[in-house]
């Protein structure tokens, strides 16, 4: 695909792009950043896009993919953000929720550290780290499919653990 077919077959659809993208990232300015990145994206992708049957189609969930993984990120950020630094807590929270973040951070680290070795490992290395599962894969030499049994398996656990208290 050329420069010329880019323009008439994929800039049109810069609204829906931006439409899918503001209500999957709720933030006007995030989604116009999110449409920039994916443009850079299907223009590198230009090959396989010639290719594609339904070009509206594979542009969106190309674009949706990317706010996904925005998301992902995002909260990726703010749990490693509580679990590494109690300091990082918000100043915009009262004195009662900064504690109250603080006695969360505790019991989820204290949760983690009871967690059998490999669950430990892999919900660190993933929800910590911020570490995808190929990465992890080559870290601890286990199958990605071990991975998320281990990785399903803690947060379950850690779900059950924190709701029963």
């Amino acid at each position: 695909m050329d420069l010329q077919q880019f323009e008439i077959k994929i800039l049109p659809l810069k609204n829906k792009i931006y439409r899918l993208a503001k209500a999957l990232l709720n933030d006007a300015s995030e989604a116009e950043d999110a449409v920039q990145d994916i443009y850079l994206k299907l223009w590198s992708s230009r090959k396989e896009l010639e290719k594609a049957n339904n070009v509206t189609g594979l542009t969106l969930h190309i674009a949706r993919n990317h706010c996904i993984d925005k998301l992902r990120i995002r909260n990726r950020v703010q749990f490693s953000g509580l679990i590494d630094n109690d300091e990082s807590l918000s100043a915009d929270l009262s004195p009662y929720e900064q504690t109250e973040q603080k006695d969360l951070v505790k019991n989820v680290k204290q949760l983690i550290s009871t967690l059998p070795e490999q669950q430990r490992i892999v919900i660190h290395l993933r929800d910590v780290e911020g570490l995808e599962m190929d990465e992890i894969a080559t870290i601890t030499g286990m199958t990605e499919n071990a991975i998320k049994v281990y990785l399903s398996r803690a947060r379950q656990s850690i779900r059950k653990s924190f709701l029963g208290r």
